[in-house]
């Protein structure tokens, strides 16, 4: 069995094993790393640019790069999100410090070098993406190329059922762009966090997102980090975006 037959079959087996949503991302994303000659694979949900969350990964690090892009608000999948076009990128000290120089400068110092994000589409519609990363330089050769097309194209079935989960969620107010937009962000915290923001701060769930990105690239902390402190009320924003923390719980 040569290469491309070898990628090809493996990841046809990983549906045919079974599993859906999170679980299926997870074995999906693990097969990459696996069959592609990549060092990791993340699977994150997002549309027309709004950055969702990580559906799935093979690993810790392919994680982590996923929330860098989420907390900073820019990176090879953001922009792959929006534009619904591929974005490889062969060497991020090269192409990507200039394109991305928050999030390329956090990747570089853990030891990432290349990464390949492939946007996955549901009815033409670009719905999440794929992203492969490996501590090396260089292109991914073309067997790595079509598997990758071929697991984005396999990806769109567990971010189907994703979607469709969150859409059916109750109290989901779908007749706001910006709520169908949070719908999407599967970092549970972040949403939790997002919603005490338009009380505390009187805005809308879009200002309230941009509020608690600002504070944690700020601040050089995760955002989901900063989210659980807003829930867990060791943190608050103040509308007139002067930060305080407190050791006790506050009141909205």
């Amino acid at each position: 069995m040569n290469d491309a037959n070898r990628v090809h079959d493996g990841l046809q087996a990983v549906l045919a094993s079974g599993g859906r949503g999170r679980e299926l991302a997870e074995r999906l994303c693990t097969a990459c790393a696996d069959l592609l000659g990549v060092d990791g694979g993340a699977l994150s949900v997002g549309r027309a640019g709004a950055a969702g969350g990580c559906v799935g990964s093979s690993d810790a690090l392919s994680r982590e790069l996923d929330d860098l892009q989420f907390t900073h608000g820019e990176g090879p999948s953001i922009d792959a999100a929006r534009q619904g076009t591929l974005v490889l990128v062969p060497d991020l000290i090269e192409h990507g410090a200039e394109r991305w120089p928050t999030f390329a400068s956090a990747a570089i110092q853990r030891g990432v070098r290349s990464i390949f994000a492939l946007p996955v589409s549901l009815a033409s519609a670009p719905v999440g993406v794929l992203a492969l990363y490996r501590t090396r330089p260089g292109d991914l050769n073309d067997t790595a190329m079509t598997g990758g097309l071929l697991a984005a194209e396999l990806a769109s079935l567990p971010l189907l059922d994703l979607i469709s989960g969150d859409l059916d969620a109750p109290g989901v107010d779908l007749s706001s762009s910006a709520d169908r937009e949070l719908t999407l962000i599967t970092r549970v915290e972040v949403y939790q966090a997002t919603g005490m923001l338009t009380v505390q701060l009187d805005v809308g769930p879009a200002e309230a997102l941009v509020r608690l990105r600002g504070y944690a690239f700020a601040h050089d902390r995760n955002v989901n980090d900063v989210a659980w402190d807003i829930v867990e009320r060791r943190l608050r924003l103040d509308a007139d975006d002067a930060w305080r923390t407190h050791e006790k719980d506050v009141t909205p």
